[in-house]
């Protein structure tokens, strides 16, 4: 069995569900809100996607810095020493609006869509549920968003959608594309051996973090015994976790990433389901089975603290 405390991860609100269908954050107090559902119920890691605030369109995503800068600082505020993850997702050669938000944010963590996938869902009657796409993240792109999360000494998350993706972020590695962060480190000091908190190190420790995506039509199926397989192509000393989209067909599999000892996470933009079939009123909720699914496999959840103690991540912002 593995003891290591779970590390809780909410990601709050996603990208292009309506807000009028279905109960998603949109404004910064919202956002804020949910957070603090969340982080009152063991989430120590909110993963952020920002949409437009222009009444009506809501359900749009919005790459604007300013509203990144409203969004954050609201969950901060809301929620003390949180971790904030922001995405970085985005179709076509044009990812300045990501590049921008990271650089007004410098977010602990950012995800990194680390290959491409063909994005497509089909209706029973066979037709598309949208048209066929290309998700592209060539490795120019994942070395480009690399570059700025270095510059802003943001952490990444390399997104795997796909076995082959996986097995890709070793060759990243190895290939020199990361390494760690640039310039002078704020790094969280964590605890030693006699009970005394270190100081922090000049420069953080880089971990690999791999987040396997399951459950998207066109990528690796929510399935416990695949998930069972992937870490054996990870780097050696990476950390990662389970991102599971669907209904409560993902809670068996959420209870294996727990078993696993991997990082568990969930949140309105993966599902609307608890365990029981109910819908979820919000966050809180689906962090709290979230946890449950921890302790049923022995494990403490980590506070934000120790979150960033075992991620090497840096310290957390001076309150404003």
């Amino acid at each position: 069995m593995n003891t290591d405390k779970a590390i809780l991860t909410c990601a709050l609100t996603g990208v292009l569900t309506n807000p009028k269908q279905h109960p998603v954050p949109v404004t910064p107090a919202q956002m804020a809100a949910e957070a603090r559902d969340a982080f009152n119920a063991g989430a120590s890691i909110m993963h952020v996607h920002l949409r437009s605030q222009e009444e009506g369109y809501g359900h749009m995503p919005s790459w604007d810095p300013d509203v990144a800068e409203s969004v954050t600082d609201a969950i901060r505020s809301a929620c003390p020493g949180v971790i904030i993850n922001l995405t970085t997702g985005v179709v076509g050669k044009d990812y300045s609006g990501p590049v921008a938000c990271l650089r007004r944010v410098r977010p602990e963590i950012a995800a990194c869509n680390a290959g491409s996938l063909n994005y497509l869902k089909i209706k029973d009657n066979g037709e598309w549920a949208w048209p066929p796409m290309v998700f592209d993240n060539p490795v120019s792109k994942v070395q480009a968003m690399l570059d700025v999360m270095r510059e802003t000494g943001t952490h990444p998350e390399f997104e795997c959608f796909d076995v082959g993706i996986v097995r890709c972020v070793g060759m990243y590695l190895k290939a020199g594309l990361f390494s760690g962060s640039a310039g002078p480190s704020q790094a969280a000091g964590h605890p030693s051996g006699s009970g005394r908190r270190e100081a922090a190190a000049s420069e953080p420790r880089f971990v690999a973090e791999y987040n396997f995506v399951m459950g998207v039509a066109s990528g690796m199926p929510c399935d416990a015994d695949l998930l069972a397989l992937l870490p054996r192509w990870m780097a050696p000393g990476a950390v990662w976790q389970s991102t599971l989209i669907g209904r409560t067909e993902i809670w068996p599999v959420h209870q294996k990433t727990a078993d696993m000892g991997g990082m568990l996470r969930t949140g309105l933009e993966d599902t609307f389901y608890l365990p029981n079939g109910e819908r979820a009123a919000g966050n809180g909720a689906l962090i709290e089975a979230l946890a449950t699914c921890a302790k049923r496999a022995g494990r403490e959840v980590a506070s934000p603290l120790e979150a960033r103690a075992r991620l090497g991540l840096k310290a957390a912002p001076a309150a404003a």
